[in-house]
């Protein structure tokens, strides 16, 4: 279990994964995600040592398969490994960690995030039997909103001029729907 003297090495570890602050600020959000996990009975930090340091670590917590399905599962969040560890059987140690949190609770899935761009991290876990199942990505709200919003109406004499020849259409047509004539577009 970590601890928060591990806090400084965790920032550091899981640096991509945390929010982007100066380190001071990711250090304390680490002792805070230590704290919470301590005192619940769901959720565990692991942290493992090789040489008297901290080699890697993994956050585990007990959830859901989705919001959808809801079978428990022991989620394995970010499982990393510091390079000059590596090769010495930390990473299997992590995930022997959340196997046997998974079987403490009676939980039957292990599922685990790591990035997609970990092409090493990705080998092993489908090497340890863990399969893909989907894809999470992320985008800024502003990003999406851009792509998904309709156009923004022209603006100026063009867009003004569109909009009262539409007007002017729809006009046409709702007379002429009332007095039974053909719709005036179509003729």
């Amino acid at each position: 279990m970590a601890t928060r003297d591990d806090a400084p090495a965790l920032a550091e570890l899981w640096s991509d994964a945390v929010r982007r602050a100066d380190r001071s600020e990711q250090v304390a959000d680490i002792e805070l995600v230590i704290k919470a996990a301590g005192m619940s009975p769901e959720q565990r930090v692991v942290v493992v040592e090789y040489d008297g340091q901290v080699a890697g670590a993994v956050y585990l917590r007990i959830t859901t398969l989705s919001p959808l399905n809801l079978e428990p599962c022991v989620q394995s969040i970010q499982p990393r490994v510091f390079d000059r560890c590596r090769r010495h059987g930390a990473g299997h140690a992590l995930m022997e960690a959340a196997t046997a949190f998974a079987e403490e609770h009676g939980i039957l899935h292990v599922v685990t995030a790591v990035p997609n761009s970990s092409r090493e991290a990705n080998r092993f876990m489908a090497r340890l039997g863990l399969a893909p199942v989907v894809m999470y990505r992320i985008a800024p709200t502003s990003l999406l909103r851009s792509r998904v919003s309709p156009q923004r109406q022209q603006t100026g004499v063009e867009g003004t001029r569109n909009r009262v020849l539409a007007a002017r259409r729809s006009l046409r047509r709702t007379r002429a729907e009332r007095l039974g004539l053909p719709d005036p577009e179509q003729a």
